[in-house]
């Protein structure tokens, strides 16, 4: 396996559609405003957080439990930035669309501007031939509320290429979540 470059990126989302939309270059302000920043990085690629987030609650008191996940236990919220509870978590999903090549897995790592604050981004690996937009999970480790800004960056992707194809991709198994659109709970 090796570690995909910028020159990489570009050439695979230019052509192939790899990341929709794309961002060329590292973006780091918006009509002079500083951001958290996003886009194509030397080994990697920079995501956006969405404006829609399910903020974790438990007023009803629920188990959380992967195999009978209750959605009650999540409050939407749509806006530029998401307040996360002390201890608690958020789901979003990333602005950016991914379609991984079969030869290709793709890990998520956080950035440090939120890590350094507490803040934990967890993302399982995106599978050869999955696509779709990416459920992001915010974990805030710290006993105060915490703040996640829509629309600008909070997760690196790195892509890492195999020598050979694998013999089953995430879309030959259909996956229950290809094509995912929009945060997308525990199925």
């Amino acid at each position: 396996m090796s570690i995909k470059s910028d020159r990489w990126i570009r050439r695979m989302a230019e052509q192939h559609g790899l990341i929709e939309p794309f961002e060329p270059g590292q973006v780091r302000c918006h009509e002079g405003r500083k951001l958290v920043s996003y886009g194509t990085s030397s080994y990697g690629y920079d995501v956006r957080c969405a404006d829609e987030f399910k903020i974790f609650t438990n007023i009803n008191s629920a188990i959380v439990d992967p195999k009978h996940f209750d959605e009650n236990s999540f409050v939407d919220f749509k806006g530029d930035a998401c307040i996360i509870p002390p201890n608690s978590f958020a789901l979003a999903r990333t602005i950016e669309y991914f379609r991984i090549p079969r030869s290709v897995l793709t890990i998520c790592l956080g950035k440090s501007t939120y890590a350094r604050c507490g803040i934990i981004v967890n993302v399982t690996p995106l599978e050869p031939e999955w696509e779709g937009h990416v459920t992001l999970e915010f974990s805030n480790t710290t006993p105060l509320p915490a703040r996640i800004y829509a629309n600008e960056g909070v997760a690196q992707f790195l892509f890492l290429e195999s020598d050979e194809e694998c013999e089953i991709s995430y879309a030959d198994r259909a996956g229950k979540y290809q094509g995912q659109r929009g945060v997308t709970l525990p199925k």
